[in-house]
């Protein structure tokens, strides 16, 4: 769990996060949406701590960051699992070798063992047998799946992911949708997702953080957001086709 109280950042005298207060859930898949400039990758880069929050705290399963020494700072890094907007694969590196880069930068663990996990978690992903392919031999949407074994082979307590849909077609961004969610479950890990794709909003929607300008305009679930009368949200989420297909359905009792 992640519990942030009353975050605020600026730079430059312009406040970008303003007074925020929430709380990640552990074992579900927790979204944050917005528009652009509402402050959604300062709150995850905050989070992350390569922001320093202005004021406010952000603790880790109860213990504030700000309170970490660095070995505890250290340890935290090994239980935090990424998933960048475009995979951020190294290109020069095969699939094993870039699903083992985590476990060679934060563990001991031998070239057998790290040979094990990589195996474990490609075909957790349905890669099996992918592992000496480079990443240009692969598709798009098979390179994000590469992306989630190597967030996830040190096991992490946290997984953070930056619009992880971003370029894929909507079949492959649901599959990449329901593997995270999937995973999420399996491994009982609080997952904090970024996401303009309101098709992951209905997917995976389980908990919705809502930015505006900087502050936490509206939280709820898939279900809630069809719900609230509140403008704000609603005149966000239903400037998507697909909400207002679904939202008709709904008025109609389908």
């Amino acid at each position: 769990m992640i519990q942030v109280k009353n975050l605020y950042k600026g730079f430059n005298n312009q406040e970008v996060l303003r007074g925020i207060s929430y709380t990640f859930e552990r074992g579900k898949t927790n979204l944050i949406i917005g528009q652009s400039g509402s402050g959604k990758s300062v709150f995850l880069k905050c989070m992350l701590g390569l922001f320093k929050a202005d004021k406010g705290t952000i603790e880790y399963d109860g213990k504030p960051y700000s309170s970490f020494s660095d070995e505890e700072q250290r340890e935290l890094r090994t239980e935090i699992g990424m998933l960048f907007q475009g995979g951020a694969l190294f290109d020069s590196m095969t699939v094993e070798e870039n699903v083992m880069f985590p476990l060679r930068m934060f563990t001991k663990q031998r070239k057998k063992e790290m040979l094990s996990r990589v195996h474990e978690v490609l075909e957790r992903v349905n890669l099996d047998g992918t592992g000496d392919k480079m990443p240009s031999e692969i598709s798009g949407g098979m390179q994000k799946r590469v992306a989630i074994a190597r967030a996830i082979v040190n096991k992490p307590k946290y997984l953070f992911c930056d619009e992880p849909n971003s370029g894929l077609d909507p079949q492959t961004a649901t599959v990449i949708d329901n593997l995270i969610q999937e995973i999420t479950h399996e491994n009982d890990i609080t997952t904090v997702l970024i996401t303009h794709d309101m098709n992951s909003v209905l997917e995976i929607g389980e908990r919705i953080a809502f930015l505006k300008d900087g502050k936490l305009a509206w939280k709820g679930t898939k279900d809630e957001i069809f719900q609230t009368d509140d403008e704000t949200v609603t005149n966000f989420v239903y400037s998507s086709n697909l909400f207002q297909k679904v939202r008709e359905a709904q008025l109609k009792g389908l």
